[in-house]
């Protein structure tokens, strides 16, 4: 496990790491919680996480990366700033959960050129229907989506649910590899 790899695992497991009684937002309860905004929204967690999965995707055709508000905003906004550093910038996207009722009506917004290849990102999946919601967007668009990325697979359906569709889905950490057993 490289370095930036390692410091964000541990990272993720003292800050956004909770253990009780959850409601997920599947609906479904758990006996620990994932609050990847802790990490997400961090100086350093958002360098190490914009720098690890632009590492993943930077020799991919890709002109957006983005997901489904909230959980994906600012590791969209993490990897769109890192790709400007390493020169070869990458715009990033917003995907509401519906379309705004006043202005243009968008449910997708940022710079994304139209028919774009792009990586759909969020911090933690469960069952992917955050992602599977975004892809939904970018497709209506005429998008094509390259790859899914999440911070944590809670492994409970995302990757069944992502891969049975056809799309590749990259976590960079299981909870296995948080010393979760799932």
């Amino acid at each position: 496990m490289s370095d930036n790899r390692e410091l964000l695992r541990q990272m993720v497991i003292d800050r956004a790491l909770s253990r009780g009684s959850f409601i997920l937002a599947s609906g479904r309860e758990s006996s620990y919680y994932l609050d990847g905004r802790l990490v997400t929204l961090s100086p350093d967690g958002a360098y190490l996480i914009g720098k690890l999965m632009f590492d993943i995707i930077k020799d991919m055709d890709v002109q957006g990366v983005g997901g489904l508000t909230m959980g994906a905003d600012p590791v969209a906004s993490a990897i769109s700033i890192v790709s400007y550093l390493e020169g070869k910038p990458i715009p990033a996207f917003l995907v509401r959960k519906e379309a705004k009722g006043h202005g243009k009506g968008k449910q997708v917004e940022g710079p994304l050129p139209e028919n774009a290849n792009v990586v759909i990102v969020e911090d933690t999946v469960t069952t992917g229907g955050s992602p599977l919601k975004a892809i939904e967007a970018v497709e209506a668009l005429g998008c094509k989506v390259v790859a899914v990325l999440s911070l944590v697979d809670r492994m409970e359906g995302a990757r069944e649910a992502l891969e049975s569709r056809g799309y590749k889905f990259i976590p960079l950490f299981t909870v296995r590899d948080l010393g979760i057993e799932a």
